[in-house]
């Protein structure tokens, strides 16, 4: 069966964690590629300044590429490559993806 199309800007809000359930922030936008008609990243804000001491700095968020993702329901879960990012020896990909929004 399938589920009724949702509109993207339902995904605002939401909570999002690690395949491990370590919490990450909630999304406060969507990143997306207009051209391609999809969706790139997620901006996160409300971090969980565990997971980022030291590396989001005066920023206010996070942006998460959405390849990250693995599952959309009423929370959203990513891929444990954001711990790892977190443990100080990032995955290339994570250190070149993970980037901070500048504060509003």
């Amino acid at each position: 069966m399938n589920a009724a199309p949702e509109e993207i800007t339902s995904l605002v809000g939401r909570e999002v964690y690690s395949s491990n359930g370590v919490f990450v922030g909630e999304i406060e936008d969507i990143q997306l590629d207009l051209d391609a008609r999809a969706v790139t990243g997620l901006a996160l804000a409300e971090l969980n300044h565990e997971l980022f001491a030291g590396e989001v700095g005066g920023s206010t968020g996070v942006i998460v590429p959405y390849r990250w993702v693995r599952a959309v329901g009423d929370i959203v879960l990513v891929n444990d490559v954001i711990e790892r990012y977190d443990a100080g020896e990032p995955e290339e990909e994570a250190a070149e993806d993970v980037a901070r929004s500048e504060p509003r």
